[in-house]
């Protein structure tokens, strides 16, 4: 299983985008995500431009600091013949439940597993970046490395997560959902996914 530590994406010097501006564009890149200022109301792209068939089967998060298992969660196999009447933006938005105190842990790995086509994939990348209403947290960026032909794959990121003000985690656990992110990934530099996910800190649904 490959281990990847997240680096904090720079906007230093990135031109601003709005979400309005990068749906006329033929090919988003990571500049161009890294210039949003706030959470997409739509996905940036369609299943159709994931032409590397890449499928994301589980995800796991863990407390670094105890091991301790947050969230785990396994893809179900699609029964033969059902792909046409599956729904084509299933999978790509998740809704997270934690408790107050997942906000005061300092570092999470997420593992994914993963499973690619009949070609090689040798620059895949994804930018995530969550918000709390308008405001940017934090932008993580990670590289998955290279992914063989038809292969399933195993990757482990480490999220170092910001020191948020009492205040704002106060706030975050009266508002749930309120919290949001977009998880971007590129091959070779172009938008080929976008998955969205919001998150409740109350400790119910």
């Amino acid at each position: 299983m490959k281990v990847q530590q997240g680096c904090n994406s720079s906007d230093m010097g990135i031109p601003v985008r709005t979400e309005e501006e990068l749906r006329r564009n033929t090919v988003i890149t990571p500049e161009d995500v890294l210039g949003l200022q706030k959470i997409t109301k739509n996905y940036l792209c369609s299943p159709e431009d994931n032409v590397h068939m890449i499928d994301f089967t589980r995800f796991k998060i863990r407390d670094m600091e105890t091991g301790t298992v947050l969230f785990e969660i396994t893809k179900p196999p699609t029964p033969a013949g059902d792909k046409k009447l599956s729904d084509p933006n299933a999978g790509r938005f998740v809704r997270y439940q934690f408790t107050p105190a997942f906000l005061h842990l300092r570092q999470v790995g997420a593992t994914v597993e993963f499973t690619v086509g009949e070609t090689p994939i040798n620059n895949f990348r994804m930018i995530e970046r969550h918000y709390f209403r308008d405001q940017l947290l934090k932008s993580f960026d990670f590289e998955f490395g290279f992914c063989m032909p038809s292969s399933k794959n195993t990757c482990e990121h480490i999220y170092e997560f910001p020191a948020l003000s009492e205040e704002i985690m106060r706030e975050m656990i009266l508002h749930p959902y309120e919290t949001q992110s977009d998880s971007f990934y590129f091959v070779d530099n172009k938008l080929v996914m976008h998955n969205k996910a919001d998150y409740s800190y109350s400790g119910g649904p």
